[in-house]
């Protein structure tokens, strides 16, 4: 039996079908109007479940608002007020996708906790293989050192640095991949339009400009306690690993390398975040958990997964199983 929200591993279901064409301005429209409407106070992954399992954001509309509630002339307000938002965000040269879109990131199809709609600034590519460089905001000198040192290595490699664009460790990953020459990918606890934290004005801009920005709030949404986790969540999700270089006890990273677990994506933990935390001793016990006491060895631990990928199906597999 089907469960609203969840999405089996390697059952790509309707959304092989709806991969196969882009979602036209209808689909789009739908799934908006959808997720702000949230019928029966369905919460939106349980919305993605339900489209996902029709295949179509339309036909779950129909269901919910028949077209006989509304005289023959007008359209649903919900829906009417969706078509002009989605007008007013390419106006404004905002990316915009669903996850049936064609250019949704298929990596994060993987997930079951997938976001539903995505907006964007910068250049999408397809099966990105980026990996994420995530730490605390009060950062230590070899902490910061430590981060950039593995971005470096990474853009060396050709690899996408992912960070959340939060002061600390994550700045200092962005950074050494621009310097370097290399992409990276900010995914954001904000709307597309924010600038958060203020002080990274430049760099999300730059960002936009040479990589791309990834958020999956609406465009005007503000920070909030809850929209970190779940940006934790899209960035664990979008990388092929997560890398914690500085954390402290209830920092984020903690949420995103317990969510990578989750995912069955593999998770590399600084020696700085074991000898420091609780949580970080007993994730290391977990399989596909390692611990890195260098730059050069979280690399070389980089390199072993992404040339095993059995290893990652097997990983993904366990995932599944829990």
């Amino acid at each position: 039996m089907s469960v609203p929200g969840v999405v089996p591993a390697g059952d790509s279901g309707p959304i092989v079908a709806a991969m196969g064409r882009r979602s036209n301005e209808a689909e789009q429209a739908a799934l908006v109007a959808l997720l702000r409407e949230r019928p029966h106070n369905l919460k939106w992954p349980e919305i993605a479940g339900l489209v996902n399992e029709h295949g179509s954001a339309v036909a779950v509309w129909d269901k919910e608002f028949p077209a006989d509630l509304f005289s023959s002339s007008d359209e649903a307000p919900a829906l009417a007020q969706a078509r002009r938002d989605i007008a007013e965000w390419d106006a404004d040269q905002l990316g915009f996708m669903t996850f049936l879109d064609n250019d949704y990131p298929a990596q994060l199809r993987d997930i079951h906790d997938f976001p539903p709609v995505l907006f964007h600034r910068g250049t999408l590519i397809p099966s990105d293989v980026g990996i994420a460089v995530v730490g605390s905001r009060a950062a230590s000198t070899r902490g910061l050192e430590l981060a950039s040192a593995i971005s470096t290595g990474l853009v060396k490699r050709g690899i996408t640095v992912l960070a959340g664009l939060a002061l600390g460790i994550d700045t200092a990953a962005h950074v050494a991949a621009l310097k370097t020459g290399g992409r990276t990918v900010a995914i954001i606890g904000t709307g597309i339009r924010k600038y958060y934290p203020k002080e990274n004005r430049e760099l999300q801009d730059q960002i936009a400009a040479e990589g791309l920005v990834l958020s999956q709030f609406w465009p005007d949404g503000p920070p909030g306690r809850h929209t970190f986790p779940m940006r934790n969540t899209v960035m664990s999700g979008y990388g092929q690993a997560t890398i914690v270089v500085e954390a402290g006890e209830y920092s984020g990273a903690r949420i995103q390398a317990r969510q990578a677990v989750a995912h069955g994506r593999p998770v590399i933990l600084s020696d700085l975040v074991v000898k420091s935390t609780k949580w970080s001793q007993e994730l290391r016990t977990r399989p596909g958990v390692h611990v890195a006491t260098s730059a050069d060895e979280a690399l070389t631990f980089v390199d072993d997964i992404l040339a095993g990928p059995t290893k990652l199906g097997e990983l993904l597999a366990a995932a599944t199983r829990a």
